[in-house]
């Protein structure tokens, strides 16, 4: 029970203070007439004031509120570390009981995991949601245990009351850790990238040790090892070995003592793009569909065009000398001789032998494609005459081979079932919006005998109009018809013809995103997206290999023509070998070294700034369990083997009771007495 006095006016605190300033003139008014009562009178004035000011006695009965502590226990991957999680379960039964044995005190036990999505330790973030869920004011403290790794430390609460943190580890932890920087996500084939690397040690490291092995593998390989030495940056160029995806593993053997190996691996991911495709583009004469090849190849800023349009065959015997000509006299040796490796992918189009490419220089082409090159017709009606690449030494590569027949009349291309599958063609029907314009001449051919050919769109009578093929290491396609530049002026509505030339380009350039038979994996954090491309009509079930050795069997389903997937979970972070068939792939999940194992060694530092704040401390475990004092606000919160609490002293007001000090009859009584009194001793005067 608690009792003060408070003033609850009759009147407006300023007119309170104008009756106030007018007795005190009254008073010296009094005086200065020499009136004997004027102490009396004033006396009267001061009682009526009091009453007017309306003095009240209150009594509180008041309830005492228990102090809260935070207790706050790190249960992330890092203190599962050596004997770190038996630290923290002992100090936080000492902990408990301490605090169970302290009065007026009630404990909150708050328990922080693992962030989602590599986060790492949010230790502030679950210190603020505490605190915003207890009055600030019967906060008497907050004690952590934990090894001091958070990693958001921005979002610290304006704290009420001292904050402790108790560190577990040992004095003579150490750890090894391989560190990746500079990762570019594309890198050029070819050409090298630098990445830098470094192996460093943390903690009481072992002397003596100068240098550690390193090992690095490609797409799941056979690893090489190199020793690298220790505590330095090492510039170290990649030159990527495919296109597509490539899986980059670097990882350190685990050194006896250290704490973990979690982050002696680093996965690198990157993705092999070519520089530049170089195209020749060989026009047998101009028309109007040769401009549409030009642009479409000029539009790509990754390729590299030579085009040669033959103005002047030899054939043509006009009188003109050579030395008055301005053309450019077409450069066969160099182009189909010397150079013809250096070309990515061949277009004849509208091509026909005229003797400017001698049999040689064409058997030379096929042996070009054999070795891994890409040729792809654009068929005129000449690819039906008796002057036929097909004709040619070109004809043993052929997909397709003309019946000598011209088609000339309107068609609608059509994508075949096998188109539907093929990635040149799959989904095609989507990128056009209503339907597609027709075509006016069509060359009537057959896929050859004995090839693996491909159909992948028909036309007239359905008969082949794209026809793809495999021949040795490379590709060949056969466009049977010279109007695709009918789509590119919008006859008839048009069609996606700058879709379907670019994928028949890029497909037989071997971009990985384009093959028939491909099996790979989109990761998003730990879950991955699992993609089987297949010309075939089902596929068998995919096998996932994970990083510890476990295999896992994954049922695919189809979700477009030709296109199978499913999503998975991965039950571990690290590298995963995918296969399906003759299709192999590797994919990493999350990152080979977690956020919550980049550093390791138990430290204060982080938190050093906002417990220093309220004078809080940093204590080990290993030193043993500081005891627990009480402090007042502003003292030193921790010293050597303590730490304190500072207690609050909240309460919660049960009932409270007014009494009026100046009752009427009282005030009246004392009024009337002091102002008879003056008049009776000035009246005796």
């Amino acid at each position: 029970m608690t009792g003060t006095i408070v003033f609850d006016p009759l009147l407006p605190l300023p007119l309170l203070i104008a009756l106030a300033a007018l007795t005190v003139l009254g008073i010296v008014l009094a005086l200065w007439r020499g009136l004997a009562g004027w102490t009396l009178r004033g006396l009267a004035a001061l009682v009526v004031l009091g009453a007017l000011a309306g003095p009240v006695f209150r009594q509180e009965d008041r309830a005492p509120l228990t102090d809260i502590v935070l207790l706050v226990e790190d249960r992330s991957a890092s203190q599962a570390l050596s004997d770190r999680p038996a630290q923290t379960d002992a100090a936080m039964e000492a902990l408990e009981a301490r605090l169970a044995a302290r009065p007026n005190t009630e404990v909150r036990r708050v328990t922080v995991p693992d962030g989602q999505d590599d986060a790492g330790t949010e230790l502030m973030t679950a210190v603020s949601e505490a605190l915003a869920e207890e009055p600030r004011a019967r906060v008497a403290g907050t004690i952590i245990v934990s090894d001091g790794r958070l990693h958001d430390v921005q979002r610290a609460p304006d704290l009420p009351a001292p904050m402790h943190l108790l560190l577990t580890g040992e004095p003579e932890d150490w750890d090894r850790r391989l560190v990746v920087r500079n990762a570019p996500a594309f890198a050029i084939l070819g050409e090298p990238v630098t990445l830098t690397i470094m192996v460093e040690d943390m903690g009481a490291a072992p002397e003596g040790a100068t240098e550690a092995p390193l090992d690095i593998s490609v797409d799941g390989g056979e690893p090489q090892r190199f020793n690298v030495p220790i505590g330095q940056e090492i510039d170290l160029p990649v030159t990527l070995p495919h296109g597509g995806r490539n899986v980059i593993q670097f990882s350190v053997p685990e050194a006896e003592g250290e704490l973990t190996d979690r982050n002696n691996s680093a996965l690198v991911q990157m993705n092999g793009v070519r520089d530049r495709l170089r195209v020749l583009l060989v026009s047998g004469e101009p028309h109007a569909g040769g401009r549409t090849w030009r642009n479409l190849l000029k539009s790509d800023s990754s390729v590299d065009l030579v085009h040669f349009t033959i103005l002047r065959p030899p054939s043509k015997q006009d009188g003109v000398p050579v030395s008055e000509l301005s053309l450019i006299a077409f450069p066969t040796r160099e182009l189909f001789l010397e150079k013809i490796d250096d070309f990515d992918l061949i277009i004849f189009d509208r091509y026909k032998r005229r003797g400017i490419l001698p049999s040689l220089y064409l058997d030379n082409v096929r042996q070009y494609v054999e070795n891994g090159g890409a040729v792809l017709v654009a068929a005129g009606p000449d690819f039906a005459s008796a002057d036929s690449l097909f004709r040619s030494p070109l004809g043993e590569i052929m997909p397709a081979r003309p019946s000598a027949r011209v088609i000339e009349r309107g068609y609608r291309p059509q994508v075949t079932e096998m188109g539907r599958r093929h990635p040149v063609t799959a989904g095609l029907v989507n990128e056009w919006t209503g339907d597609w314009g027709r075509w006016m001449r069509q060359i009537d051919v057959a896929p050859t005998e004995g090839s693996d050919a491909q159909v992948v769109m028909s036309g007239v009578e359905e008969r082949p109009l794209l026809v793809l093929d495999r021949v040795g290491e490379g590709r060949v396609a056969l466009l049977a018809s010279d109007h695709a530049w009918l789509w590119s002026r919008g006859y008839e509505g048009g069609g996606p013809q700058l879709e379907l030339l670019r994928r028949l380009a890029h497909w037989m350039m071997k971009e990985p995103e384009l093959e028939e038979e491909a099996l790979w994996a989109e990761p998003t954090g730990q879950t991955m997206r699992i993609i089987r491309r297949s010309l075939e009509d089902s596929v068998p079930p995919v096998t996932v290999t994970t990083p510890s050795g476990e295999t896992v069997e994954l049922e695919l389903e189809e979700v477009t023509p030709g296109r199978f997937e499913t999503l998975w979970r991965g039950p571990e972070i690290g590298l995963y070998r995918l296969e399906n068939g003759d299709q192999t792939a590797v994919i990493g999940l999350g990152p080979a070294a977690p956020r919550e194992f980049e550093a390791t060694i138990a430290s204060g530092e982080t938190l050093q700034r906002v417990i220093g704040e309220l004078r809080g401390g940093v204590q080990s475990l290993s030193d043993g369990m500081p005891s627990i004092r009480d402090v007042r606000p502003g003292r030193p919160a921790a010293g050597r083997g303590w730490i304190g609490l500072t207690p609050r002293e909240a309460y919660v007001t049960q009932d409270v009771t007014l009494t009026t000090l100046l009752p009427p009859w009282l005030v009246l009584l004392l009024a009337a007495g002091l102002i008879v009194g003056a008049w009776l001793r000035e009246g005796r005067r």
